[in-house]
């Protein structure tokens, strides 16, 4: 296998992955499926919890969508950084976002977050599916809502950016842009052991349109890859 592509990222992310791969060495124990699914997911998590959201050791987290592809890296990134994790998913992955170390799992089937009396220091919302009222419920007084999903559309960007201009507990919608130095972050990750990237399913290039119907009909758990031999 030459190289690999996660499926729904644009070609663009291959460059990450490039670079991503130019830093292991031989003996490390990420296969190239892996380390394919790595990059764009990784450092949105990445980015999200310890730039954006500024999360400190000993601070409540709750990743909404947790089974996802950052969400999958959120949960692992927020333990290595020292937070008590709380991962929201449907029924189905709850044992998969607590074998990945999440402290605390919600079913948002059974269970409604916003209305459990709990209070996180950070909400990393990666799906949309609370409204941010519902989000500032489960806020400390001095907690932050991260805004990272792209299902809300553009009234969802365009909200979380102006409510974060009037809101100390907004934070606003950020770019992942790939660097060096971040990417080394996540190999230390990788080879330490912290992060393991959750593949859902792989397809070889030609079945490109399989992988766009799966991830568009199921929730997709970690990520899709897509392979080009």
């Amino acid at each position: 296998m030459l190289a690999f592509l996660v499926a729904g990222l644009p070609v663009a992310a291959l460059n990450g992955f490039t670079q991503f791969l130019g830093y292991f060495g031989p003996g490390v124990g990420v296969v190239l499926q892996q380390a394919a699914a790595l990059p764009t997911a990784a450092l949105t998590a990445l980015l999200g919890l310890r730039d954006a959201g500024k999360l400190q050791a000993g601070q409540k987290v709750l990743i909404n969508g947790a089974s996802g592809g950052v969400g999958t890296f959120a949960v692992q990134i927020a333990k290595a950084l020292g937070a008590e994790v709380t991962g929201v998913c449907s029924t189905r992955n709850v044992e998969m976002v607590r074998s990945l170390g999440a402290d605390h799992v919600i079913d948002y089937t059974r269970k409604d977050f916003s209305a459990n009396g709990q209070r996180y220091d950070l909400i990393l919302d990666n799906v949309a599916s609370r409204s941010f009222s519902d989000l500032r419920r489960a806020l400390t007084p001095q907690g932050k809502i991260i805004p990272n999903s792209g299902h809300g559309g553009m009234s969802y960007v365009f909200k979380a950016y102006l409510l974060s201009l009037i809101m100390r507990q907004h934070g606003s919608m950020y770019l992942a842009e790939p660097s060096g130095k971040d990417l080394l972050v996540l190999k230390e990750l990788a080879e330490a052991g912290k992060i393991t990237p959750v593949v859902d399913k792989t397809y070889p290039l030609s079945e490109t349109a399989a992988a766009f119907r799966y991830l568009e009909k199921e929730h997709a758990r970690g990520k899709v890859v897509i392979t080009i031999a």
